[in-house]
């Protein structure tokens, strides 16, 4: 039997979609929802990802050795390997009284190396192993991706490190003046209970010290519009000119301290961050320098360390950053971590367990309608030259899409498991190194996987052109197999639109069919879409989200994924049309398709966040407040106008010269 996929009984009567379609859709729930003591944000993803996370932990302790798709560890040694370890590391996590007994001992060996350092090359020398370790930060932080400028091999990327808080701007704007007392407080509380400091006193000498080093290294960090910029950040240089940049840092020594030989080539992501940061490595900062390694030793470990370690530092991470009043249940970090080091044998478990092969098959084809929306759509641009349009098709012609699950799994037998949580986080940074330095030189493996099949998320990625959905989000309430299809359409089929939408957005655009960085547009077509993505800007600029204390969105770090759901809910509605082929939409619980979709769609965003995780977000995620991604987008839409029969007296109203249509 098909059902509408929205529950009437949820509406709130007392707001009308006309005026705010988010409210009227999810105001009951908002008003009646606390928000989780653990949680700094929650919604539907957030209780999706809860039960991922449950549905994991029943497979992970359950006495059964099901090796997920492919059959039971019996026929399989390798999945019975990866079980083994799946299941020790989860236990080395849970192992609550061997970490109250050790405390803070587990750091004693690296402390006393970094006692030992004299001189700045040593202290270059140790920072490189324990960055090759996972146990504190380098000066950059390192990945292996696809070589824009030549997409058909790996390069090693060099990005800017080095801070506590989350970005640079906590370092500098009075609306933080609050956290940094805060951080510095807890830097010094942290250095006191893990005894590397003596005293209060000599705490708070540390932690000054150590926030001072911080806020030099911010001052040179690149804030977070510049450093999505693809154009700023794509800087292929050979070894000797990062040698020259940079001539603190003996960049041969530093790879083999590692354990690696260095690169020929970088892609430098922030020059001149990585340049004042190296120029801060002098003899006479050398004190300062081995303090902040012995308190990102010290915050990179307290997770793993002592309940009493790890919950003075979630007081800070947790409750002075995003609001949160409780850790997380310890078997659900426990989950966290043995996910974050073997996420795709988990994932194996999982949808065996959990992933229905019709949804595979029912999302293909949703896929194919989402695409052949995009088709129609981008022919019918009358902003696009010919010649534009051409290139922009063959770029779509070329999606690929990867739907629940990968075709190959990833191979943990060089990972080495113990009952020991520190050396199993030891064990998992160095495999994890080992994977990425082996991907250099190798052809690019199209198979790969960024996400595991248990996130509830999905993303596009540029480099291979290719959008990617995991098992754990096809199911409601963004994707139902029994639901009508309009409101599928507005879920899952707006996500799918998303993500194709974000190979056309303010970066993806700038990508061609083969994930290659080139400039496949006319002058005047770039002109007329900038002008565009101008407008969308200066809108999202506008708005300030509930709870923020009148902070506002940040419209260009967030242009690419307002590109993606503008284009995404246009896109998805026009593909919807062609589902129908022509047919009369049905009506179905007393809701038309129109409403059903848009219905849908501001479900989807159903979310309740604290007030310091609102303005963290505004300040570091390029996604907006989930208000807004619901309401501002249907502002722009002709159709949802006409559906609700909108007027210039309604709040939603947007006058038809100020609605942005890109795709």
């Amino acid at each position: 039997m098909t059902v509408s996929g929205i529950d009437k009984s949820e509406l709130d009567p007392k707001v009308r979609p006309q005026d705010d379609l988010y409210r009227h859709v999810n105001g009951l729930w908002i008003d009646r929802t606390e928000i989780p003591a653990d949680k700094a944000r929650y919604g539907n993803f957030a209780v999706l990802a809860e039960n991922a996370e449950a549905a994991v932990q029943r497979l992970i302790t359950s006495e059964g050795d099901d090796a997920g798709v492919g059959g039971s560890t019996s026929d399989d040694p390798a999945a019975a390997a990866d079980l083994q370890k799946i299941r020790q590391l989860y236990a080395s996590f849970m192992d609550e009284q061997r970490l109250t007994e050790l405390g803070a001992t587990p750091l004693e060996p690296e402390l006393k190396r970094i006692g030992e350092v004299k001189t700045v090359a040593e202290f270059v020398d140790l920072v490189s192993e324990f960055d090759a370790a996972g146990i504190a930060g380098g000066f950059a932080s390192m990945f292996v991706y696809t070589d824009p400028g030549d997409p058909e091999r790996y390069v090693l990327f060099l990005e800017q490190s080095g801070l506590g808080l989350p970005d640079e701007s906590y370092y500098h704007e009075e609306q933080f003046a609050e956290i940094r007392e805060k951080y510095r407080a807890h830097i010094a509380k942290m250095l006191e209970l893990t005894g590397v400091a003596s005293s209060t006193a000599d705490a708070e000498e540390r932690a000054a010290k150590i926030y001072e080093l911080e806020n030099r290294i911010a001052d040179v960090h690149w804030n977070k519009v510049d450093s999505r910029d693809i154009q700023k950040i794509y800087n292929l240089e050979p070894l000797a000119k990062l040698q020259e940049l940079t001539p603190q840092l003996d960049w041969e020594r530093v790879f083999k301290k590692m354990g690696k030989t260095a690169p020929e080539e970088f892609v430098i992501c922030q020059p001149s961050a990585l340049a004042g940061i190296a120029a801060l490595l002098t003899e006479d900062r050398l004190p300062q320098w081995l303090e902040w390694l012995r308190w990102h030793l010290v915050s990179g470990s307290a997770a793993l360390l002592s309940p009493e370690i790890s919950s003075a530092n979630f007081e800070f991470y947790g409750t002075a950053l995003t609001g949160a009043t409780e850790q997380r249940e310890r078997w659900r970090r426990g989950v966290s971590f043995t996910e974050g080091a073997m996420g795709e044998a988990v994932g194996r478990l999982y949808v065996a367990e959990h992933f229905d092969p019709e949804a595979k098959a029912a999302m293909d084809e949703l896929v194919q309608f989402l695409i052949r929306a995009y088709e129609q759509s981008i022919t019918e641009l009358s902003w696009m030259s010919e010649t534009t349009k051409a290139k922009a098709l063959a770029k779509l012609e070329k999606f690929r899409p990867k739907i629940g699950y990968p075709d190959k799994w990833r191979d943990y037998s060089s990972l080495a498991v113990s009952d020991d949580l520190i050396a199993n986080s030891k064990a998992v940074a160095k495999y994890v190194l080992d994977r990425e330095f082996n991907k250099l030189g190798k052809p690019v493996d199209q198979d790969e996987w960024f996400m595991t099949p248990q996130t509830v998320n999905a993303y596009y990625n540029p480099g291979m052109n290719e959008i990617v959905f995991p098992a754990a989000i096809l199911q409601p309430p963004f994707f139902d197999k029994n639901a009508d299809m309009a409101a599928n359409f507005g879920a899952i089929g707006a996500v799918i639109g998303h993500e194709i939408g974000h190979g056309f957005d303010d970066q993806g655009s700038q990508y061609d069919g083969d994930g290659k960085l080139v400039n496949w547009w006319t002058d005047e077509d770039r002109a007329a879409f900038e002008e565009r993505t101008k407008s969308l800007i200066n809108q999202y600029n506008e708005l300030s989200p509930e709870g923020a204390d009148g902070q506002k969105v940040n419209g260009e770090l967030t242009i690419g994924e307002n590109i993606g759901d503008l284009g995404g809910l246009a896109i998805a509605w026009k593909a919807y049309l062609i589902y129908l082929d022509g047919a009369e939409a049905p009506e179905v619980d007393g809701l038309t398709a129109a409403e059903r979709f848009f219905f849908a769609w501001a479900q989807s965003w159903q979310q309740k966040a604290r007030p310091a995780e609102t303005v963290r977000l505004l300040t570091i995620d390029p996604h907006s407040p989930n208000e807004f991604r619901c309401n501002q987008i249907v502002r722009n839409l002709d159709v949802f106008h006409e559906a609700f029969g909108v007027t210039p007296e309604d709040q939603l109203w947007l006058d038809p010269a100020e609605r942005v249509t890109i795709w």
